[in-house]
């Protein structure tokens, strides 16, 4: 199944973004417990079967009772890209229209809401043994001998992609040795806004000094959770690479960092809390340039009803 036409609007629906520990899932539970509403993960790593405690899955018992699509989807050996996410999603999307309920997608990965909302350019299907190629050469070389490479053969998607951000290197590398072009010729830009009925809501302590201590909390009830057993039994299974991409997830890398180098786990709390802290800015810069984008901070008391009048006010508009 391709991906769906970028050029086609999507029906109404509510994004609540913003980054990591930001306190989006408590919020999107709040919607739901005032609107018929389908919550839709925009999460990367979340739609992974085994990776619960790392990518902060919400637990059994709140799925159980606020489901989410696109959580629990795959697993960790096949991999999940960002053409996948905008197909499902918007399956998602226009079957929580037609059966009458609000769809409320609810994550912090920019980039699969970007492709949603401004389609996807054709590129070529991933190819598994090119990218174990290109794995091996960055086990032996390392990601920046990768990056100078790509450098050669796309300087222009090289000067936007860092040297150690080994997943979008690989898949830049990728691109030009299948398709014998610079990815950059591939892309076309942005198409048409096809979010043009959302309502765009960003989550986010007005304090980023709160955002940091929430990431600190996270990660030590992460390791009181036993993510570092997860983390163990995620690399006993056969079929997954520790090079995978689900592997490289913020998170999921230093963990593995600190079962290898035998860390203690105050340094795993420190060097974990630090690359996360990383990835909210990433996040935080993303939604900075999310055009209609209405931010809200979970600490203020009113957020909640002001978020719920906004929604309600969209839905009544949109009858």
């Amino acid at each position: 199944m391709g991906v769906p036409d970028r050029d086609q609007a999507l029906p109404p629906l509510v994004l609540l973004g913003g980054p990591t520990a930001a306190g989006k899932t408590a919020l999107a539970l709040a919607l739901a417990d005032r609107f018929p509403v389908r919550l839709i993960s925009a999460d990367s790593v979340q739609v992974y079967r085994g990776m619960n405690i790392g990518s902060a899955k919400p637990e059994p018992g709140i799925l159980e009772r606020y489901p989410h699509a696109l959580i629990d989807i795959r697993d960790p050996e096949d991999g999940y890209t960002a053409a996948d996410f905008v197909r499902e999603a918007e399956r998602e999307i226009r079957d929580s229209v037609e059966a009458g309920r609000l769809p409320v997608l609810v994550g912090g990965t920019p980039m699969y809401l970007k492709a949603l909302r401004y389609g996807l350019d054709l590129m070529p299907t991933a190819d598994p043994e090119l990218r174990r190629q290109i794995e091996c050469d960055a086990a032996k070389s390392g990601w920046a001998a990768l990056h100078r490479r790509l450098a050669a053969l796309d300087p222009v998607i090289a000067r936007k992609i860092r040297p150690n951000d080994p997943q979008r290197i690989e898949r830049a590398l990728e691109v030009c040795l299948l398709s014998g072009r610079p990815l950059s010729e591939l892309q076309r830009g942005r198409g048409p806004d096809r979010m043009r009925a959302a309502v765009h809501l960003v989550i986010c302590p007005a304090d980023r000094g709160e955002l940091h201590r929430r990431i600190e909390r996270r990660w030590e009830a992460m390791l009181r959770a036993d993510f570092l057993d997860e983390v163990r039994d995620l690399v006993q299974r056969p079929g997954l690479d520790r090079t995978a991409p689900a592997l490289r997830a913020v998170g999921y890398r230093q963990a593995l960092e600190c079962i290898d180098q035998r860390w203690p786990v105050d340094e795993l709390v420190r060097r974990g809390a630090a690359a996360t802290r990383q990835l909210a800015k990433r996040q935080l810069t993303a939604f900075r340039q999310w055009a209609g984008g209405f931010w809200y901070d979970p600490l203020n008391k009113s957020t909640i009803t002001r978020i719920i009048k906004r929604v309600d006010a969209t839905r009544s508009a949109c009858r």
